[in-house]
């Protein structure tokens, strides 16, 4: 059991940034297309952010012609190249599913204004 934690520490990624619900992210994926591999970028709003340690995952949705797409990121993926802030969301919920039945300008998320 030791050694698992042990095998599991070493695969946590360091360099993350801290983000949470309502933060709008860019997520740098690799994708494998035969034998080429290329970074594709899914930019969206982090909905929710649950478990922790090496299984921990982030839902990020975003609007794509109209219609509503959710990816499910594991956040110590190797297939996770990096993850970038772009806005910090102000919201009073740890999850924030109710952005799925909203649409145009309801489905906002404010950003937060930070102190310097």
């Amino acid at each position: 059991m030791e050694k698992i934690r042990e095998i599991e520490k070493r695969q946590l990624k360091a360099d993350l940034p801290s983000f949470g619900a309502g933060d709008t992210v860019k997520v740098h994926i690799r994708v494998k297309e035969g034998k080429r591999e290329r970074i594709q970028i899914f930019e969206g709003v982090v909905i929710k952010r649950q478990n922790g340690g090496i299984r921990e995952t982030f839902t990020v949705r975003k609007i794509s012609f109209g219609v509503g797409v959710e990816k499910i990121f594991p956040v110590h993926s190797p297939s996770v190249e990096k993850i970038e802030v772009t806005r910090k969301g102000k919201v009073r919920r740890a999850k924030i599913n109710y952005l799925r039945q909203r649409t145009g300008k309801a489905a906002k998320v404010k950003e937060a204004i930070t102190k310097r």
